[in-house]
């Protein structure tokens, strides 16, 4: 079995521009991803518009031409989508890694088709895999989900939104208007700061006329078939409820980062370990990239900060082979 130069986990935005580097530098590489191309922005609702410019998603300065400003989800696929085809980029898709061991200065990587050998390893996973579970009764239930796409199922139903960030308050003001009695259940005092400068306004107004029910210091704490229950600064409260769109956020597979023999921090914040001058984990050879250097600090990293983590992982990289 050849011994490559890198494999790359992950095959994001950040995972393609590891590839595009390594292979400008003529080193033998392999992107793994376990879904489609870019896999986490393809399942990210189908309307979304992202908060950055189109310039500031762009890698390796390859230009990113949308129709607005703000480019839409189906936008950002194209374009990453060319880059992979366009550049001929050696990727395996629909391939997950299972287990990463080091024998001497050689990695194994295991995936669930083959067994790879290479000396430097790149993990760009990102967060969007495993969502912060509520941990409440109910939350197995068919009518609860993690993640949301169209807002046209939900029409004509009782919809609960969990949530305050910009994935929840987008639900909440689609499905409103596509006809769903949307309640809005926040755990804090107000709708997130973080939330889109020109979306924040429209779900104020939504819940100051009526027409989005917004439960402020609140929290579910069971689901059930037909309703769900709230706690609440008035005390326990039962609204009938046909779904529930648990979008509380979501978080790196920290198991897989200790698998592998990254350490975390000690506090909540989980921070895996790594040289921020190259990016380097404790262990030699391993590299992190991209949103998963933030551990449980998700609104940390984004395409727009993180596509430099490419050039300083291949710069490093390529200074060991010299």
């Amino acid at each position: 079995m050849e011994s490559l130069d890198l494999i790359i986990i992950g095959g994001g935005p950040i995972g393609i521009a590891c590839g595009l580097e390594a292979k400008k530098k003529g080193l033998t590489y392999l992107i793994i991803e376990k879904g489609p191309i870019v896999n986490s922005l393809f399942n990210y609702p189908s309307n979304m518009q992202f908060f950055s410019s189109s310039e500031k998603l762009e890698i390796d300065e390859i230009p990113f031409i949308s129709i607005e400003a703000k480019p839409k989800r189906d936008e950002a696929l194209e374009y990453y989508r060319r880059i992979v085809s366009t550049n001929k980029l050696n990727i395996h898709l629909f391939e997950k890694v299972e287990s990463i061991n080091k024998t001497n200065a050689i990695f194994s990587v295991v995936s669930d088709k083959a067994t790879y050998s290479a000396s430097n390893v790149v993990v760009a996973t990102g967060f969007y895999d495993l969502p912060k579970t509520l941990n409440i009764p109910g939350e197995d239930l068919s009518k609860v989900s993690h993640y949301y796409d169209n807002p046209h199922f939900y029409a004509s139903q009782k919809l609960a939104v969990i949530g305050a960030s910009n994935s929840a308050i987008d639900a909440a003001l689609e499905c409103y208007r596509k006809g769903a009695e949307v309640s809005l259940i926040i755990r804090g005092p107000e709708v997130g700061h973080r939330v889109k400068y020109w979306v924040r306004p429209d779900i104020i107004n939504r819940i100051e006329e009526g027409s989005i029910k917004a439960y402020y210091n609140s929290q579910v704490k069971e689901i059930s078939k037909n309703k769900i229950s709230i706690d609440s600064p008035e005390g326990t409260i039962e609204i009938e409820n046909d779904f529930v769109l648990a979008l509380t956020g979501y978080r790196p597979n920290f198991e897989f980062l200790q698998q592998i023999g990254v350490e975390l921090s000690n506090d909540d914040k989980r921070l895996p370990s790594y040289n921020p001058d190259s990016m380097e984990s404790n262990v030699s050879g391993l590299y992190l990239a991209g949103v998963i250097c933030g551990g449980m600090e998700t609104h940390k990293w984004f395409i727009e900060n993180s596509r430099i983590h490419a050039k300083i992982i291949l710069k490093h990289i390529q200074s060991k082979n010299s």
